[in-house]
């Protein structure tokens, strides 16, 4: 059976989940993730938070294209029943609380990617480590700082949208 360390990588290195990715319409995500999630309309903006994966899409001449996807694994620290959408469990049985970088990158070797760190943007990823997907473009935020539940070296968040594709090429 595959687990959640096997989702994390295919989001890494495929840049989608369940099939669906940047550019799907909300239906075409809420048929892949169910209909268990808030949404949050502001200013030409819809963010759908399913918990453990969030998406934002823009409207664009009526219809809603996503134009982002993350994956918010800090979220299972807390709870993983609750913001795990039933049809990942289904796909990837149960999600561990928290997933160590290093194994991640070893997964996403296994499929043939690789994983470059970035060098750390002054303001914009203060206590994480920022690397990147070259192959998809995803982005993987790792805590840098230890604090006292000893996270560091954690997966805390990948993310997927169009502006980094551009940048994988």
């Amino acid at each position: 059976m595959l687990s959640g360390l096997d989702f994390y990588a295919r989001v890494a290195t495929r840049g989608q989940v369940l099939g669906v990715g940047v550019g799907a319409r909300p239906a075409e995500w809420e048929a892949a993730l169910g209909g268990d999630f808030l949404d949050v309309e502001e200013a030409g903006l819809l963010r759908r938070d399913h918990g453990l994966v969030e998406l934002t899409f823009q409207e664009e001449g009526g219809a809603w294209p996503c134009v982002g996807v993350s994956v918010r694994a800090d979220r299972l620290r807390w709870d993983t029943a609750s913001h795990v959408p039933a049809p990942l469990r289904e796909a990837y049985g149960d999600f561990a609380a928290s997933t160590r970088f290093g194994e991640l990158a070893g997964a996403i070797a296994r499929l043939g990617c690789t994983v470059a760190h970035e060098p750390d943007a002054a303001g914009t990823t203060e206590g994480f480590h920022r690397h990147r997907v070259p192959e998809s473009g995803a982005r993987i935020f790792v805590r840098a700082d230890e604090d006292a539940r000893r996270e560091a070296g954690e997966l805390w968040t990948l993310s997927v949208s169009p502006g980094w594709w551009a940048e994988a090429g």
